[in-house]
């Protein structure tokens, strides 16, 4: 049986698969950078509890209550989503973590040497996809100990269609060969809450919560478009603790796409 929720209005359609977005097609033109085709194995996922890689911090991340075992961009897009909400052009999705439990990492042996990870605070993720005459928009929820220190990202792929695609944003315009340039590291777009990816078609990405964006691909057919709460290559990795915002009570952040056809 398919695991594949699809969402329309009109003439854009989302797949989504367990609360990965696979799809995001409008008059037939695909924006989602598609599984199997180079640069990723994924379309999207979320970083949580932390952004940004810990290898040179021996995994751990140094919170209220000791350090916690974590590998690059957090436990979260290791657990799975169970689907709370399916209507024609709304779906909702939730995960849940006990404060303590080990969870497998999934680089492990290969490519990390935690085999688990564990965060030391309990909470609830929920993300939620809503088709608007303006465009899909992208609702995470957070809640869970007060005081949790998290960092939040957003982690899409976007399908390229062109040579020469342009990233727009009210302090310059990026081209592809920058992003590339930068590698692995991911090129920051600091205090930007809009930013417009220019390609065969034209593609808006607005935010709310969000603090910044970073920029990642390392080839030619795809980009990813990050919304973060903070820029985790602005410290060294020991002290990425500095980037941590606090919960208190129910936090919520938006992502907006937003084709212009």
């Amino acid at each position: 049986m398919s695991s594949i929720l699809t969402l329309q209005d009109g003439n854009q359609i989302v797949r989504i698969d367990e609360g990965e977005l696979v799809s995001y097609q409008v008059e037939g033109h695909e924006f989602i950078h598609q599984k199997g085709a180079p640069g990723w194995g994924s379309s999207d996922t979320e970083m949580f509890p932390i952004i940004g890689p810990v290898n040179e911090a021996a995994y751990q991340v140094q919170v209220s209550k000791g350090s916690a075992i974590q590998d690059q961009h957090g436990l979260l897009r290791l657990l799975r989503y169970d689907n709370i909400l399916a209507a024609s052009t709304k779906a909702s999705f939730k995960k849940e973590y006990k404060a303590g439990t080990p969870v497998l990492n999934k680089k492990y042996p290969d490519k990390s040497p935690k085999k688990y990870l564990m965060w030391p605070f309990s909470f609830s993720f929920e993300k939620t996809y809503e088709l608007t005459a303006s465009g899909l928009e992208i609702i995470f929820t957070i809640n869970g100990e007060h005081d949790m220190p998290y960092m939040l990202g957003y982690h899409p792929a976007f399908k390229l269609t062109t040579a020469h695609p342009i990233i727009k944003s009210d302090k310059a315009n990026i081209t592809l060969a920058e992003v590339l340039a930068v590698g692995s590291r991911a090129l920051e777009i600091s205090d930007c809450h809009k930013i417009v990816l220019l390609d065969q078609k034209e593609l808006t990405i607005t935010t709310e919560g969000f603090k910044h964006f970073m920029c990642w691909t390392e080839v030619p057919n795809m980009v990813c478009l990050e919304p973060i709460t903070f820029y985790p290559y602005a410290v060294k990795q020991d002290q990425l603790h500095k980037g941590f915002d606090y919960l208190n009570g129910e936090s919520k952040y938006k992502v907006s796409l937003s084709p212009n056809m």
